[in-house]
């Protein structure tokens, strides 16, 4: 970690989490409980489970959480299954997503999950799972980071997560549950890559990419720093985020992706 980055944890890192790994289920635990109380934080996780709640079709099969984590998703995505890789008290099931999903050809109707693709050290092996356990028309939606003029400088200077938009594969080495990441997969994936992506996945269809976000989670401090900016401010910054979706494309920080099971 640079120097930079150092002085910029240790000034704003939550004491909450500070002395705990970040693979650690207690450090979960206590983001769960920043999530809640830190009212900037929690209305943009509200924001974004409602975009995945409206863009996953409705019926009667379930949908599926990865990486629930800290989360809240259960009370906006009906029939919810939730589930984490670590052994959390408030999930339904411990999921490794890069192995076999423990569930039947075509018995969900959606898969969701907020900043976990970035963490899968094996993107290509969860996608062939994923096509297998959708039934046809079923969604994975996600709310991801993304790689544009103004992230790189966010992700690569001051963000702790491994940050590669250069990297030649989307697999990585597995170290942690959570340290194993590369924030610029997503857009590797879904961008830089998505010639590849639709040959090698021709059941998925790219339906949604929208870019989204850039200043509120930033000013927010996330789940591990805290806010820099006032609960007051929010607002006025959403209303110049929406005045900025024309430059989207050099300013979003996150995007909201959905694929189709064709």
């Amino acid at each position: 970690m640079s120097a930079l980055k150092e002085r910029l944890f240790k000034r704003l890192e939550y004491p909450d989490t500070a002395s705990l790994s970040v693979d650690s289920a207690e450090a979960t635990i206590r983001r769960w409980q920043i999530i809640r109380r830190k009212a900037p934080l929690r209305r943009i996780y509200e924001e974004w489970y409602t975009a995945i709640a409206n863009s996953i079709p409705s019926g009667d099969k379930p949908v599926l959480e990865l990486g629930s984590g800290a989360g809240f998703m259960s009370s906006y995505v009906e029939n919810l299954i939730t589930s984490d890789i670590l052994p959390l008290p408030a999930v339904d099931r411990i999921i490794d997503a890069c192995a076999a999903l423990p569930f039947d050809d075509a018995s969900l109707r959606g898969i969701a999950m907020v900043n976990t693709l970035h963490h899968l050290p094996d993107v290509t092996a969860f996608l062939r799972e994923a096509i297998r356990s959708l039934e046809p028309g079923g969604k994975i939606s996600m709310i991801e980071p993304w790689n544009t003029r103004w992230s790189r400088v966010v992700y690569g200077k001051l963000h702790p997560e491994p940050f590669d938009p250069t990297a030649a594969s989307w697999v990585f080495q597995a170290v942690g549950p959570l340290s194993s990441a590369n924030v610029a997969l997503p857009w590797i994936v879904f961008l830089r890559d998505q010639r590849c992506f639709r040959h090698h996945f021709p059941e998925l269809e790219i339906t949604e990419l929208r870019l989204i976000m850039p200043i509120r989670y930033l000013l927010s401090g996330g789940v591990s720093m805290r806010a820099v900016a006032p609960s007051w401010g929010f607002g006025l910054v959403t209303a110049v985020e929406n005045a900025c979706r024309p430059v989207m494309p050099s300013l979003a920080m996150f995007a909201h992706i959905t694929l189709s099971r064709r």
